[in-house]
């Protein structure tokens, strides 16, 4: 049987999310590793933008946006029910205004950009996504869209962690202790741990690597 391929880049935020995505499908993908400086010419004869991720599915079909993976693959095969957590207009909002804050923060010699200004823009963001996380809290592990984690939170989360690794005693100080401890939760789960799998740079002809699947 073919696999769908993605191609993917360990510690890119859009790659992680949707690795978790095709994770909790359960779906197998062979994974392919690159490099960004040194793309291979079949991820970009597949998606000729150049990004990550870029899954090619086994009828030459291609999707090469994070968001789009997860969609997809949570429609063949949703077994934790996280398309029942969704929040469309909340994942907009981490994909724009969010995002733009957190590259200005974080770099911003690329942009020309005050990190201080951007910083404080994220954080009133994260603020708001704090006081959702405490409301009607009863339980520990309070999640976006109830008390069990969705797409929302697995969309969201890779982002807030990068916000948050910039200047992490800086993150730790603030006063977020609902998302605090979302994102901890999320940084330790299995899940996690196994979208985090280490490889070397993938080249034409070697081994396949099987990602996922049950």
């Amino acid at each position: 049987m073919t696999l769908p391929i993605l191609y993917s880049f360990r510690r890119c935020p859009y790659a992680m999310r949707a690795r978790m995505g095709l994770l909790a499908s359960g779906i197998a993908v062979e994974l392919r590793e690159v490099v960004l400086r040194d793309k291979p010419a079949e991820m970009l004869a597949a998606s000729p933008k150049g990004t990550v991720p870029v899954l090619v599915l086994p009828d030459g079909g291609v999707i090469d946006e994070s968001l789009d993976i997860m969609r997809w693959a949570l429609a063949q095969s949703d077994p934790l029910g996280w398309l029942a957590r969704d929040d469309a207009a909340l994942i907009a909002r981490n994909d724009g205004p969010f995002k733009q804050h957190l590259d200005r923060y974080k770099y911003p010699g690329r942009h020309g950009s005050d990190p201080a200004a951007h910083r404080a823009a994220g954080l009133a963001i994260l603020s708001e996504m704090d006081a959702r996380l405490a409301a009607g809290s009863k339980v520990g592990d309070r999640q976006l869209c109830g008390d069990v984690a969705g797409i929302a939170d697995i969309a969201t989360f890779p982002f807030i962690r990068q916000f948050a690794a910039t200047d992490q005693a800086w993150f730790d100080a603030q006063p977020l202790p609902h998302l605090q401890r979302w994102l901890a939760g999320h940084i330790g789960s299995d899940l996690f741990a196994r979208a985090m799998l280490r490889l070397p740079p993938w080249k034409a002809g070697d081994d396949m690597v099987v990602f996922g699947g049950r």
